[in-house]
Parts: structure tokens; C-alpha cells; sequence
């Protein structure tokens, strides 16, 4: 079924010419594209009980949370959320975020931005009776220097412990002291990756940890669960000598990250397009990136290996203005989803698979030329669902195969 939405689309490429502090332009194939505005962006998740949550930002910017029993047909008013004084990041890459964990815990999360540009702190509000009341917002890392703490992602693993990773640029700044250069780039290729974990639902949290260094500076961080109860990330990493590739590992693994996306994009600058990643119940993950390889900019779909290395070759996305795939599992279902813009409208489309990735059929999902979100996924128990927010609504829509 091909739903029709409303009113002026804007694609992620203009964020190209403004990335994160860099003063030159990207080597990329430009689309015709209007800035994003700011406020569209949300998160999504299923409760325990088969609810529908679904948290963002209202026109005045106030924090809101609504929920839906049927999977988006129909929605309760939205409960806006005390969070203080706090400026929340809601612009496509760096959405708020929602997780359930066990015992009635809820988490909710988001970036706040500071005074100086491209700085932020991670911030969150928990609850311990399901999600009718919630907690003041804290601040989840312990590191609290006016630099980059953003593009966080959270999940909780099997055993209930609260994982969270995110963007980080202490060891630039650390680099560019020790060589006594205003220039923080020259010092310290990219960030860094940090996480931290809590075992009692966000009520506390453990030292800041280093996953990797030199991983891009503002492109989302992917996290899937591991067939062992763990959580998995992929994230956009900046190789030698300046590749922006992918990189993946297992949280509080004992093994090093590794390579996980090969398209040797030589590029001076953070394209805002982080990847998605699902477990598949064959093993391994699915994993949807945007890369430039050998001169050709695409969103790509790759199988990655227990450990995260790549299986097979990837195959681009049969549209070439895809931008900010998502990709979900469930069972021997797997969904692509990602929207694209013509210069006029933007459309949302999907490539479906009923065996595990082998064979791909595409989908049209809806249009609109109102302004828009990236595209979210679910597995629900009643299927995979597509999230797309418009200025208008919030639009849930079913995917089969």
C-alpha cells in the first residue's frame, strides 16, 4: 500500500557543507537538498508489554513521549517531560532515544547541546515504574569538559545491564595540548568512542571507557544485539590515512574492533550518515552504510561476521538518492527502509527480503513534501514497522515481504 503524505522535503547532503567544524568541502556528489530543520527527530521502542513508544521534541521543543496500543493507529496525548532548562538535540543523526529494561525501567536519553559549537553533554531521565513518572535529567559520563559528549546510542543487554556509547573528543583535546597546537584536527584525527554501562537502570553508572580511537566526529552509532545476550556497535571510523570506513566490536569484548566496511572513501570531513546494523538469526549481522567507492556514492547493504568482518560483497540500494537507511530482522525477515529526495518530494521506500538477505524486492512505502525525519525501524510482535515523522504525524506502516 502506497500512503500519501504532505508540503517541503529536506535531505541530510546540506549538512555536508556545514559539518562539524571543518573548513573544507567534502568530496561528495552533491543532491539537490535544503537544510533539515531541527525538532523532527525521534526514537522509538516496544515495550515489554507490546506498547509503542515513541519520544521527541513538540513545537515549543518540550520533551514529549506518547505511546500507542495498536502500533501507531492510534496514539495517547503526548506527556511532556520535565528536563529542566536543557537545550535536546533532535536533528536526524543525534535524536532522543528510549529503552526498556527489566524491573519496570525505562531510560531516555539525549544530547544537550553547550555554549561552545559542537560540544554537548548526555543527558537522561529514567523511571522505575513502567513510565509514568521519571526522573530529573543527569548527566551520564563522568567527563565533564566543554567538548564533544554526542551521538550517543543505549540499549540494554540480556541480563538487564544498561549499555551506552557515544562520540567523544577528550583525547583530541589531550592530543593537542601535548603537541601545543591550537590545531586539535592535526593533533587527533576524528574522536574517540566511549561507553559506559549501569546495573541499576540508570540510577548509576561505571567509569568512562575507551572502545576506539579516530572514529568520525557526528555520524550515528549503530548497536545490535549479540546471539550471546551482548550488544554489538558499528560505527563511522576514520583509517589511515584518512578513510572514513566502518568499524565494529562487541561491548565489553576482550577483542579489538575491527574493519567492517571496505569502500576506501578518502574523505576530510564527517558526512553526517551513520550505519544501521541487525543481528541475523543465521548469524552475524546486516548492515546498511552510505560510502563513496571508487568514485560512486551509494547506500550499500553487507552481511558482517560474528566478529564484524565482512562476508561477501555489498550491494548498493536500488535508488541512487537513498539517504539514512535503517535495517531491522525478525526471523528470516529483513528490512531496509530509507527515504529519497527528488528535488520535489521526498519519497520512502524499502527493500525486503524473506531469506535472511539472499534476494531483495523493492517497496514503496509513501511520499511527502513536507519536511521529515529519517526513517526508523521496529520489530514488533505483530511484524516490522516503518516510523517516519512529517510536520504533520507521526506515520507507523507495516512491511511484509
Amino acid at each position: 500500500m502506497k500512503y500519501l503524505l504532505a508540503a517541503i522535503a529536506f535531505t541530510w547532503t546540506a549538512a555536508l557543507a556545514a559539518h562539524e567544524g571543518h573548513g573544507d568541502t567534502p568530496r561528495v556528489a552533491a543532491k539537490a537538498a535544503r537544510p533539515a530543520k531541527p525538532g523532527l527527530a525521534i526514537g522509538a521502542a516496544v515495550s515489554p508489554g507490546g506498547l509503542l513508544w515513541v519520544v521527541g521534541l513538540n513545537p515549543d521543543g518540550r520533551l514529549f513521549v506518547r505511546t500507542s496500543t495498536d502500533l501507531g493507529l492510534t496514539w495517547s496525548d503526548a506527556q511532556l517531560l520535565d528536563s529542566g532548562n536543557d537545550r535536546i538535540a533532535a536533528d536526524g543523526e543525534n535524536r532522543p532515544k528510549i529503552a526498556f529494561g527489566p524491573h519496570d525501567r525505562v531510560v531516555i536519553s539525549y544530547t544537550q547541546p553547550l555554549a561552545k559549537p559542537y560540544t554537548g553533554e548526555i543527558r537522561m531521565l529514567r523511571s522505575d515504574d513502567g513510565g509514568k513518572s521519571f526522573s530529573a535529567p543527569l548527566t551520564i559520563h563522568r567527563d565533564r569538559q566543554l567538548i564533544t559528549h554526542r551521538f550517543e546510542s543505549l540499549a540494554f543487554d540480556r541480563a538487564g545491564v544498561l549499555h551506552v556509547v557515544w562520540i567523544d573528543k577528550r583525547d583530541q583535546v589531550l592530543a593537542a595540548n601535548a603537541a601545543g597546537t591550537a590545531s586539535a584536527k592535526s593533533a587527533y584525527a576524528g574522536a574517540a568512542i566511549y561507553r559506559n554501562e549501569s546495573r541499576d537502570g540508570g540510577l548509576s553508572f561505571g567509569p568512562d571507557i575507551k572502545l576506539a580511537d579516530h572514529s568520525c566526529e557526528c555520524c550515528r552509532i549503530a548497536v545490535a544485539p549479540t546471539p550471546e545476550g551482548g550488544l554489538a556497535a558499528m560505527w563511522r571510523h576514520v583509517f589511515e590515512p584518512n578513510v572514513r570506513d566502518h568499524a565494529f566490536a562487541i561491548l565489553g569484548g576482550d577483542k579489538a574492533p575491527v574493519r567492517a566496511s571496505f569502500d576506501d572513501w578518502k574523505l576530510d570531513a564527517c558526512p553526517h550518515h551513520g550505519p544501521g546494523l541487525a543481528a541475523s538469526t543465521q548469524g552475524g549481522y546486516h548492515a546498511v552504510w552510505f560510502g563513496e567507492k571508487a568514485g560512486r556514492a551509494a547506500v550499500r547493504y553487507g552481511r558482517l561476521s560474528p566478529v564484524g568482518s565482512p562476508e561477501g560483497e555489498a550491494r548498493e540500494l536500488p535508488d541512487p538518492r537513498a539517504e539514512h537507511a535503517d535495517v531491522v530482522a525478525s526471523g528470516r525477515q529483513v528490512a531496509i527502509a530509507w527515504r529519497s529526495y527528488d528535488g520535489t518530494q521526498t519519497r520512502l521506500r524499502a527493500w525486503v527480503s524473506a531469506d535472511d538477505g539472499a534476494h531483495f524486492a523493492l517497496r514503496e512505502l509513501a511520499t511527502s513534501s513536507d519536511e521529515n525525519d529519517h526513517p526508523r525501524m521496529l520489530a514488533t510482535p505483530a511484524g516490522i514497522r516503518v516510523l517516519w515523522r512529517t510536520a504533520r504525524e507521526i506515520h507507523v506502516l507495516p512491511i511484509s515481504p
